[in-house]
């Protein structure tokens, strides 16, 4: 096992690898999003289905720019991500957008739209800012095993597959995992997946949220 440095891990993305880092709810496995090389090698670590988008995290909202098409904030949705990012992020809800094309298809849905977060988790953010713009965010597990809170938890066998691992910062909170949601427009929103943040809460923030 490699213990990593913020610094030597953020060289490590950089320079195409993959690592097991710490977000606000679990241990996660990562790479940078525009590494298709070694999303492939997280899609093949955790055996998880090709065809389930890498969801991603950011460290700032300028990491955006590299994620979403020019003029998105601007568009029809824009208003509601604005306000959804304003009003909940840093944290663990998830936001599905449309994406660049460029992007690899690792991390798009079949509607070339990916998942993106902006993290509160010191570590993570810092990984995004000194790499050099978003980075994937799945659970450092087996595909169907539990994820990891405590470094001491995580599968030898994931952690050993990838670059190194950082467990720099503060540990994650573990419970539930973040809230993914899509953007229909008119405040109106799309639940792919019931998570940290609560269905109510998006209610009474004034969104309507049905399931997909």
């Amino acid at each position: 096992m490699h213990l990593f440095s913020l610094a030597t891990a953020a060289r490590v993305l950089s320079q195409g690898g993959c690592l097991v880092y710490p977000t606000e709810t679990f241990f996660a496995l990562g790479a940078l999003a525009t590494h298709a090389g070694a999303l492939a090698r997280i899609v093949a670590i955790k055996a998880r289905p090709a065809t389930k988008p890498l969801p991603l995290l950011v460290g700032e909202l300028a990491h955006l720019e590299r994620i979403v098409p020019d003029g998105f904030l601007d568009g029809p949705l824009g208003e509601d991500f604005r306000a959804l990012a304003g009003r909940f992020w840093p944290g663990p809800l998830s936001l599905v957008v449309p994406c660049r094309e460029e992007l690899p298809g690792l991390v798009k849905d079949g509607q070339g739209r990916v998942s993106v977060r902006w993290t509160p988790h010191p570590t993570a953010a810092a990984l995004c800012r000194l790499a050099g713009g978003a980075i994937v965010a799945t659970s450092a597990n087996v595909s169907g095993k539990p994820p990891a809170a405590r470094a001491e938890d995580l599968d030898p066998a994931v952690v050993s597959a990838a670059d190194g691992l950082v467990t720099e910062g503060p540990r994650p909170s573990g419970g539930q995992a973040s809230t993914v949601i899509g953007l229909l427009g008119g405040r109106r929103l799309v639940l792919f997946r019931d998570g940290a943040v609560a269905v109510a809460t998006l209610r009474a923030a004034g969104y309507e949220a049905g399931p997909a």
